[in-house]
């Protein structure tokens, strides 16, 4: 495949971005790839996000690259945006780029060439896990098909984030594969994970194209409210939906276990009694799990054992010891 030939549609969803949102900008005018078409969708903005993409997209002059501004009249969710810049996209492969982040200049070449080797239907790479003085360097499981990156998501030992991934946009056409409206907390795991399902190829650069902002210690820590865990139930149970009529129902199902438990972590990853008994009550079929899967930390897995044993006293310890003395210092 040559990749002058490959178009990639860069999905970029826009709401309230206006403080932050000239990062994105600048870096995707950076990129040494130009055969893209960007589709920004300004989600029912009411800062002066939609003014700002519509001045960029008068402003450009480069005839390789095609820039559409897609408008909600009214804040529909994440979810949403995404599916109404599918429907629009025309490109061969699709990546997505969050309003508040950032990409490296050659992120979207190095894609299109690695991609373009083999006709590969997904290809992943690292990132950048970024603070307002310092980043880390965020390192992904390695695979070669699959099947070994479904293991690795389900483990615990890879990210979902759909922009760590350029995915080949037939997957979505020829599967109708779309986001559920409403439901925009975990829609990236359960896109990524039917995506990869019905994947026949795929591959991954270690080396780090993306850089996720986050403001402050706290965003490493999420507290999950019920309309948030709602969504996430439905997310999760659509993907187990998904795994167990797909052909990889053997090999898959005794991950679902696996999944459950790291998705709800981040409730024990807090000082609140309140999420520890949150974390006992959601999944509670995945409980009896805890200790098995041995591809995490034995660290990580005893924190769910504490748990499950409920001695909260120690899971407290274990929070001001890591994230309030050594997270706090690390990531400022």
């Amino acid at each position: 495949m040559n990749i002058e030939n490959v178009t990639i549609s860069v999905i970029i969803p826009v709401y309230n971005a206006a403080t932050t949102l000239h990062h994105c900008l600048e870096s995707l005018d950076r990129q040494t790839y130009r055969n893209l078409e960007l589709l920004f969708v300004d989600d029912g903005s009411t800062d002066n996000s939609l003014n700002m993409l519509t001045c960029y997209a008068e402003r450009n002059t480069d005839t390789d690259r095609v820039i559409r501004v897609l408008h909600h009249e009214r804040n529909r969710g994440v979810a949403a945006a995404r599916n109404t810049a599918l429907a629009h996209a025309t490109g061969d492969y699709i990546y997505y780029v969050d309003a508040d982040d950032s990409i490296e200049r050659y992120a979207l070449e190095c894609l299109a060439r690695e991609a373009g080797k083999e006709g590969l239907d997904i290809v992943g790479h690292e990132w950048y896990l970024t603070f307002s003085s310092n980043e880390r360097y965020m390192e992904q499981a390695d695979y070669s098909t699959p099947m070994e990156a479904l293991r690795n998501m389900m483990c615990g030992v890879m990210r979902w984030n759909l922009w760590l991934f350029l995915v080949k946009r037939s997957l979505y056409v020829e599967n109708d594969i779309r986001f559920t409206e409403g439901m925009n907390m975990g829609e990236d795991m359960m896109v990524m994970m039917k995506l990869f399902i019905c994947a026949r190829s795929a591959s991954i650069i270690h080396r780090p194209f993306y850089h996720y902002g986050q403001n402050n210690v706290n965003s490493l820590t999420k507290v999950y409210s019920r309309e948030h865990m709602m969504q996430v139930t439905n997310n999760v149970y659509e993907v187990e939906r998904y795994v167990l009529e797909s052909a990889y129902v053997g090999l898959l199902s005794p991950y679902l276990p696996f999944l459950k438990l790291n998705i709800k972590l981040p409730l024990l990853m807090t000082d609140d009694t309140a999420n520890y008994r949150q974390w006992l009550e959601w999944f509670p079929e995945a409980n009896d799990f805890v200790m098995h899967n041995k591809r995490i930390s034995l660290r990580t897995r005893l924190v769910q054992w504490m748990a499950v044993r409920q001695n909260f006293s120690l899971l407290k310890l274990y929070h001001k010891c890591v994230f309030k003395l050594i997270y706090g210092t690390i990531y400022k």
